[in-house]
């Protein structure tokens, strides 16, 4: 199972990988316990409506978008109102008791990760990232085959990057990785050069948008910077930059095969793939910089997904 922000995706995977029954349901503005009552009933009923496989499946892994505690089974997910510290694994056991059904729960870094590794374009590496760039930013770390967590499941967290010398009360929430280069943050970052051109009452400049209006998503962002409005010129060169510099932190750091970029923002950043690699060429350890390949994700949205499967496998394998 996979928890976003806005929606629950949820299969049953043969051992091999190979989705047998796939649902979709909307979030709908549901938080606290009713979140959590969702994805509960949503398993239990995964699992009484098909009765012909359902003594075979004894293993459920899920994809939470946000930090899961391993040692209390709680989960804090930021996107999701009430999920502070929610008991999710006490809740799924809840719903799947009397079924003999082991579950595991792990970040969405984590998953991703586990999904490109197993099925995508990490496929059976040992040594892997999986860098996603949405609305936030983390990391999916695997490391002589493990996933690397930190002392309180925290490690990843990528979003907090510091790339620049000068610090900003602004940067305290994401960070100043995420606070440029995430999806909110291009756009964030884009309606502040905006602002600032209108405000030298150039002609053309768009003094008639309201402040902080031009951009009003990173898709707003990446159109225009096809068509070499000078706000999100800036903004894109810019984030190419810091994505760049990311990739040669967390390439000369872990030496991995494979850094994979995915998440909602790549997608259309996918085509800036070469100048990211071109730009962490001038900061990364050489010798682990020439042996990486640099390559976006196949699985798309789906990565959260297929890592939840692998992550129930994992537990039947020890």
């Amino acid at each position: 199972m996979d928890l976003g922000g806005t929606k629950l995706s949820a299969a049953i995977f043969s051992n091999e990988g190979v989705i047998i029954k796939e649902t979709n349901s909307l979030l709908e503005g549901r938080f606290g316990d009713q979140a959590g009552e969702m994805i509960a009933g949503s398993a239990r009923e995964l699992y009484d409506n098909y009765r012909d496989i359902r003594d075979v499946i004894i293993s459920a892994g899920i994809c939470v978008p946000g930090i899961y505690h391993a040692s209390t089974g709680r989960v804090w997910a930021p996107n999701i109102r009430g999920w502070d510290d929610y008991p999710l694994k006490q809740k799924m056991e809840e719903a799947l008791e009397g079924t003999n059904i082991e579950i595991s729960i792990d970040s969405d870094r984590a998953c991703c990760i586990l999904g490109e590794t197993w099925k995508g374009t990490a496929r059976n590496s040992k040594n892997a990232i999986f860098l996603a760039v949405g609305t936030g930013i983390g990391a999916g770390i695997i490391c002589d085959g493990r996933i690397i967590r930190g002392h309180a499941d925290i490690a990843g967290a990528a979003g907090w990057l510091a790339l620049n010398p000068s610090f900003s009360e602004k940067y305290r929430s994401c960070g100043f990785f995420e606070y440029h280069t995430s999806g909110e943050g291009l756009v964030r970052i884009a309606n502040e050069y905006a602002d600032k051109t209108r405000s030298s009452d150039l002609p053309g400049a768009g003094n008639d948008i309201p402040a902080g209006n031009m951009f009003r998503s990173s898709r707003d962002v990446f159109e225009a910077y096809e068509q070499s409005e000078p706000a999100a010129v800036r903004t894109i060169d810019e984030a190419v930059v810091y994505w760049g510099m990311t990739a040669a932190n967390l390439v000369s750091l872990f030496n991995p095969e494979v850094l994979v970029f995915g998440g909602g923002v790549f997608g259309p950043a996918s085509r800036f793939l070469k100048r990211i690699r071109e730009e962490a060429e001038k900061w990364a350890q050489p010798v682990s910089i020439r042996q990486v390949k640099f390559e976006t994700s196949s699985l798309g949205g789906g990565a959260g997904l297929a890592g939840a499967g692998r992550l129930a496998l994992s537990a039947l394998e020890g």
